[in-house]
């Protein structure tokens, strides 16, 4: 903004390519300085999903986006981004690099769209134009009331699935609906965030060397140090241990170390409650970095410990890909 003011008829005369840079949200201002320098006459915008950066981030493209959408009798531009896949954009920006939403960003937080005050439900229930300026459909919410539960068929959770932007076999189909139905079984209501979780979790991991198979862990002021008794299924070989560690997770997480050797870091360990209320799914993201490689893992359930251990085992499994792809081809073969 203060560059086109210092050069009278910048807005009118610059070129298309007059401006690019990095917007750096240091000052929180990134978004902003990136719509003065649009409207200052730059034709490109360098910015990222979620506002995704170093230190305090970068430009939120989707920021931008529905600014020049929503306001385009004041900025009369558009960016050929199809504004339907920003929520699948976002969401799957998160689950790769393990930085959870918060509930309260712009356009793609959980609250973006929620209205909890009772003056503003009636307001939004009489015109939905009163507190909100763009639709959760123009981002890839859905509208629709169609909420899971216990006594839900297969036909209505494949429409779920559909609905959610899901093409998933018949095979995928019958895992994902078993483990539907046993959530369900734990919770009231299952939610769309609920279904992502759970789909993701449990369909991307078929074909895993590794996996979980039984988990018991003891712990509190009663259960000192904490145990953990874990099963692992390893190039379908059944393993067990019994260990313990300053907490129940460390304790699990140590009992996978015996069980599969490798000299991985732990470098991120994360928690991230899919919805609201006590019932709800634990989504825990670990990051693991061994020789230069770095794998991030993802594990939902709501049990956090089961999670925690399907993440770090999720992460162990990507670790042996990269192994693999990056040994040499006499080790390899």
């Amino acid at each position: 903004g203060r560059r086109a003011q210092a050069v009278p008829g910048a807005e009118e005369n610059a070129p298309r390519s007059w401006s690019r840079g990095v917007p750096q949200a240091r000052l929180g201002l990134a978004v902003a300085n990136s719509l003065a320098a649009v409207k200052a006459g730059a034709r490109q915008v360098e910015c990222t999903v979620n506002g995704l950066g170093e230190r305090a981030g970068n430009a939120a493209m989707e920021e931008i986006v529905m600014a020049l959408k929503t306001r385009s009798d004041v900025m009369p531009f558009t960016s050929g981004v199809k504004t339907e896949n920003i929520m699948k954009a976002s969401r799957l920006v998160s689950g790769v690099t393990g930085f959870a939403v918060q509930p309260n960003k712009a356009i793609v937080g959980a609250n973006a769209f929620a209205h909890e005050a009772g003056i503003h439900q009636d307001g939004v229930l009489k015109h939905a134009g009163t507190y909100e300026i763009m639709t959760p459909e123009s981002v890839g919410l859905s509208e629709s009331k169609l909420v899971l539960g216990k006594h839900s068929g297969r036909h209505a959770f494949i429409e779920k699935l559909r609905e959610l932007g899901y093409d998933l076999g018949d095979n995928a189909i019958q895992i994902a609906f078993k483990r539907f139905k046993d959530l369900a079984d734990l919770k009231k209501e299952v939610f769309d965030e609920d279904i992502i979780a759970m789909v993701d979790d449990e369909v991307i991991r078929t074909n895993d060397q590794i996996r979980m198979i039984a988990l018991e862990v003891l712990c509190g002021t009663k259960h000192q140090p904490p145990k953990a008794e874990l099963e692992l299924e390893v190039d379908g070989e059944t393993l067990s241990c019994t260990g313990i560690g300053d907490g129940p997770v460390d304790a699990a997480f140590n009992c996978i170390k015996e069980l599969v050797s490798h000299k991985a870091r732990l470098q991120l360990y994360q928690v991230h409650a899919v919805t609201g209320g006590s019932d709800a799914q634990a989504e825990v993201t670990v990051r693991l970095e061994e020789d230069g490689r770095t794998v991030d893992g993802r594990g939902a359930d709501t049990d956090t410990m089961v999670a925690s251990v399907k993440a770090y085992v999720n992460a162990l499994n990507k670790l042996m890909v990269k192994r693999q792809k990056t040994a040499p081809d006499a080790l390899s073969a």
